[in-house]
Formats: structure tokens, C-alpha cells, sequence
């Protein structure tokens, strides 16, 4: 069953309308094919996220329960984790960021793209989900369900993080700036969905959460942090409130450049929904760096 979820994937990820820049972009693919992992709903990492991420992180059962799923034992629960690679024209254009008015801006391409990855991600957990019932099996993703929020008090982090589900599934390690270095890079977007289908488990190659990041096999590798410049990343990790703070200004310049074509997004923070906003990213410090498009340490054994 995980080759046909990979086919159904690639094929939905080639066909899907919602896979597209804007025509003024040239209207062609945003991701390129996707790659997936699977992880065991008992998983005993899932109750370390508890700590590492914050205490109100769900485990796949807490959210399978509070998606009204019927109790079932969490070894039969599988965890499958999307990762959404950005197609090499976004990423070979993104490294030419704008400056306007001493700001530093991603380029427009990736912004939209950005922008637009969001309701092609959650059309992805839902295709899964109905992949999944046409199957005969349940299925529930965070993304959409009212249970996911942002948490800001204490810390900032949500109960149900993506990278971190990654993780669990084997898909990559995390990097210095916070973002997941997979085979395909760090400039990625992700999903992930839970299901009571019979999906084999895919092994994590390493449980050191930093062992595809170059700094921490060579601490002279900090690309990530001279391409910030909210000076958000340093040797002791990324700064989320810097980059939260840093994140704002760009979106009122490039907002102002692009709100015509953008799709709004809606949000809920500590569990109150939020009004529409139209979220275009940063990732400059994923843009001209060893990980952007590959995992360097695989490719330094090589």
C-alpha cells in the first residue's frame, strides 16, 4: 500500500490544478514529486515531543480521538509525513532576493508559491483521506482539523508540528535555522496524516536530530546564518520571535506587491480562530546554502 499511496501521490501532485503558479508566473508546478515517510503511531518519540516541542503536542492518538476517530490500539495507528519540494525554477530564482527600502525580500516566485502552498496542502490531506476510505480505512489530518493550533503562550510552536512529525517518520533531521534538511533539501513544505491503514513503517537512519546539518559536523558551516537578515540564527539555534518580527516586515512589502493574486489563510492561535491572512514566507536562509536542495552530508559521503 505505500507504493500506491506514492503513485496516487504523484500523480495528484502532476494533475492538481492547485500545484500552479500564477499565470503571471508562468503558471507551471510549484512542487516537484513528493517523497513520504511512515511512523508508528506508538512510536514512543511522539510522547518525547511532549517535551521538546511543548507539553500541549498531540500524539497521533490524541488527534485521531479528538478528530472523532473510534479508539483503537496506537500500534495500529501509521503516521505518514509529505514532504513538498519546491521545483528547481523557485529555487534557482530564489537566490536573487529582492532589497527595497533596506529590507531584504525572497523573491516574488517563491512568495506566491509559498502563498499557494497552503491550499494545495490541505487538498493533499484530503485526497489521502478519501484515498484511504475508498480503501475501506479512516484517516484525519492536523491541518484540517479545528484541534490544530499555534501556541504562543510560554513559547511559540504548534500542537502539532509538522518537521517534528517528519522526523519521527524518517524523513530528514533538523538544521541550525530550524528547518528539516531531507534527501530533497530543506526548502520543502510538509503535511502529514494518521491512519488506521496497514502501512509498513519506514526507519528513521538516525535518531541525532542534527545529523544531516554541515554545522554540526563543522561549525565554520553557517551559511544559514549570513543568508538571515533579521540576524535571527546564530550558533546557539534560530531565534523564533527575530524571525516572527522579521517575517512581519516582509509581508507588508511584499503583500503590497502581490495581494491582488493571493489566496488568504486562516488560522487558529491558542485554539481562537484567527481573521484571513495571505502568508507569504521568508526562507531566505534556505536559499543558496548547502541544504537547499539536497542533504549535504549524504551527499558529502558520496
Amino acid at each position: 500500500m505505500n507504493i500506491q499511496l506514492q503513485n496516487f501521490l504523484e500523480e495528484f501532485f502532476e494533475n492538481s490544478e492547485l500545484n500552479r503558479l500564477h499565470r503571471n508566473y508562468g503558471g507551471g508546478r510549484i512542487f516537484s514529486s513528493p517523497l513520504i515517510g511512515i511512523a508508528s503511531g506508538e512510536d514512543p518519540i511522539f510522547q518525547k515531543f511532549k517535551e521538546v516541542v511543548g507539553s500541549e503536542h498531540l500524539t497521533p492518538t490524541e488527534l485521531w480521538l479528538a478528530c472523532g476517530q473510534d479508539a483503537v490500539p496506537s500500534s495500529q495507528l501509521r503516521v505518514i509525513s509529505i514532504v513538498f519540494p519546491f521545483v528547481k525554477r523557485i529555487r534557482d530564482e530564489s537566490q536573487k532576493p529582492i532589497v527595497l527600502s533596506n529590507i531584504t525580500l525572497p523573491a516574488e516566485i517563491y512568495s506566491v508559491g509559498r502563498n499557494y502552498a497552503n491550499p494545495f496542502k490541505k487538498e493533499t490531506c484530503r485526497q489521502i483521506v478519501e484515498f484511504f476510505k475508498k480503501e475501506g480505512f479512516n484517516a484525519v489530518a492536523g491541518m484540517l482539523s479545528e484541534v490544530f493550533t499555534i501556541i504562543t503562550k510560554g513559547n511559540f510552536y504548534s500542537n502539532w508540528s509538522e518537521r517534528h512529525i517528519a522526523f519521527a517518520a524518517g524523513l530528514g533531521t533538523f538544521s541550525l535555522n530550524d528547518g528539516l534538511i531531507t534527501e530533497v533539501g530543506c526548502n520543502i513544505r510538509l503535511a502529514s496524516v494518521v491512519t488506521d491503514a496497514p502501512l509498513e513503517i519506514t526507519l528513521r537512519k538516525s535518531d541525532d536530530p542534527y545529523a544531516n546539518c554541515l554545522y554540526y559536523v563543522d561549525d565554520n558551516r553557517k551559511e544559514c546564518v549570513e543568508k538571515c537578515p533579521a540576524k535571527a540564527i546564530t550558533k546557539n539555534g534560530h531565534d523564533k520571535i527575530k524571525c516572527y518580527n522579521y517575517m512581519q516586515k516582509v509581508a507588508r512589502k511584499m503583500i503590497s506587491r502581490t495581494e491582488q493574486i493571493l489566496k488568504p489563510h486562516i488560522r487558529r492561535v491558542n485554539s481562537k480562530q484567527r481573521p484571513p491572512v495571505l502568508p507569504v514566507g521568508c526562507a531566505l536562509c534556505q536559499f543558496g546554502v548547502p541544504c537547499m536542495d539536497k542533504n549535504p552530508i549524504s551527499s558529502e559521503e558520496k
